[in-house]
């Protein structure tokens, strides 16, 4: 398995390790105790399945709050997407910053979202399948989310807003300086002085 790091605390890239022949391949897709190895240890309760039939669908910025946060590991298993988190965390030194990362079913990568980060996604390629494990059931009391296209994210999507296929729930979430103060951070900002 190999893991990136980024310069916000919290999310973690994996790739686990992928083994093939002429029958086709093997890889371990979920470890509990691989993931505790890397500081990651969730208490997952529910799998989700997405399908995207179009390039330019963006699903996102979604995020859940207490008493159902979730942290999720998302993968893709069909097609192609670029991924993006964003920090909501209050008081994180890196509030309001983004990380992109292209997940897809040639590269094997899976992202981990801790709770405290919106997450969204934007289909590359026609017909995506998108996977991902919750830590938190889905609550309609607890579901919330942030504008795809709050200029003060600064987020460069791969397709023109003109181009986005959006829900309609989607296009009515609010700016990031509209939101309330639904996570604070845990991240001892000295670190990074």
């Amino acid at each position: 398995m190999e893991i990136e790091k980024f310069y916000i605390d919290g999310p973690i890239a994996i790739t686990p390790n992928k083994f093939g022949d002429e029958r086709g391949f093997f890889s371990e897709v979920f470890s509990k105790q691989g993931l505790k190895e890397i500081g990651i240890n969730p208490d997952f309760v529910q799998d989700n399945h997405s399908y995207s039939s179009q390039l330019g669908v963006i699903r996102g910025l979604h995020f859940q709050i207490d008493p159902n946060a979730q942290g999720k590991l998302v993968r893709v298993t069909r097609g192609s997407v670029v991924d993006v988190i964003v920090d909501i965390r209050h008081g994180s030194p890196t509030y309001g910053n983004h990380i992109k990362v292209e997940l897809s079913a040639d590269n094997w990568k899976q992202l981990w979202v801790p709770v405290g980060f919106a997450h969204a996604f934007c289909t590359l390629t026609n017909h995506v399948e998108f996977l991902y494990k919750v830590t938190g059931y889905y609550s309609p009391e607890c579901d919330q989310g942030l504008a795809f296209d709050d200029p003060d994210l600064g987020i460069e999507w791969p397709i023109s807003s003109s181009e986005v296929i959006l829900s309609a729930k989607d296009r009515q979430h609010p700016r990031l300086k509209d939101m309330p103060r639904y996570f604070e951070s845990k991240v001892n900002k000295r670190a990074f002085l």
